[in-house]
């Protein structure tokens, strides 16, 4: 079963329970992954790991979305965001521990052969599709950068 059937299911699940945030997220998570199939010039059906990204993106727009919210002294809507967060975060691969993440980001550099600062785009290119959606990009790209130093 594909995460977007799971996804399918799940909302069936949740309507018939009438959870209210959790019917409301997954339609936007479902809505979110049909745009991404209709973009572009031709309609497609993503794969589980592009599924995965847009989901990822979804979760950091609910996290922002929050810490927006707790600032603008809203702490109402920051609960649903970080509850929308939470939702989305149960379909999402567990995250990557700091020591696995080195681990590959040697391994990386030692496939690519890179030394300074300016191979980065080469390791992160080879990282990129080990790591999918596991690590944020950020971190992803601050542990290369330390390691390439």
């Amino acid at each position: 079963m594909s995460l977007k059937e799971t996804l399918q299911a799940d909302l069936t699940k949740a309507i018939k329970g009438r959870n209210e945030i959790q019917m409301a997220t997954i339609r936007m998570m479902l809505s979110a992954i049909t745009n991404e199939e209709v973009s572009g010039k031709s309609a497609r059906v993503l794969t589980d790991a592009e599924v995965i990204t847009v989901l990822t993106r979804e979760a950091k727009k609910r996290k922002e979305a929050a810490e927006a919210f707790i600032a603008g002294d809203r702490a109402e809507r920051a609960e649903r965001e970080v509850a929308e967060g939470v939702i989305i975060a149960t379909y999402l691969p567990a995250q990557m521990e700091a020591e696995e993440l080195a681990k590959l980001v040697q391994e990386a550099i030692a496939e690519t052969g890179a030394s300074g600062p300016a191979a980065m785009g080469a390791v992160m290119k080879v990282l990129t599709p080990k790591i999918a959606g596991r690590a944020a990009g950020g971190d992803v790209a601050a542990a290369v950068k330390a390691a390439l130093n």
